[in-house]
């Protein structure tokens, strides 16, 4: 049996298997309805692939009002391919991207259920808990 490796590609603009990806967990799955937005024109998008098939995806941009921290959204991944620690491995990547451009923080908005995830890879919760479409997130941030 061959070992399955994930390979990751980092495009500058909105991808169909982005697209594909996030449409498949976030519209379809979760119900949400306003998943793509002004900033997939501007954002840096990384596709990690399995088997030749787009299986999680992420992207990452800078926070306007302070040039040493980055964002990263729009982290999932799709049923077929959870459990693999694909999220993990995006995240990583996404990380190390931000500190290349030289962040000392990363921030996100984190859906409630998925919380536990983000403390598990050093992700410290602030602020107030926000609704996007009925939906409660919680902001996150970790340093570099």
């Amino acid at each position: 049996m061959t070992k399955r490796i994930p390979e990751e590609k980092f495009t500058e603009a909105l991808t169909e298997d982005e697209r594909l990806v996030r449409t498949e967990v976030f519209i379809q799955e979760q119900g949400f309805q306003e998943e793509f937005d002004e900033i997939d024109e501007t954002a840096l998008h990384l596709v990690c692939y399995l088997d030749g098939e787009p299986a999680a995806v992420g992207r990452l941009f800078p926070k306007k009002q302070e040039s040493d921290v980055w964002v990263i959204g729009r982290l999932a991944v799709r049923k077929p391919w959870r459990g693999m620690e694909l999220g993990s491995r995006v995240l990583l990547h996404l990380e190390t991207k931000a500190k290349e451009k030289g962040a000392r923080f990363i921030e996100l908005l984190a859906q409630r259920q998925a919380q536990g995830f983000y403390e598990k890879q050093g992700y410290t919760a602030f602020g107030d808990t926000v609704f996007e479409e009925g939906c409660p997130h919680t902001y996150m941030r970790k340093k570099l």
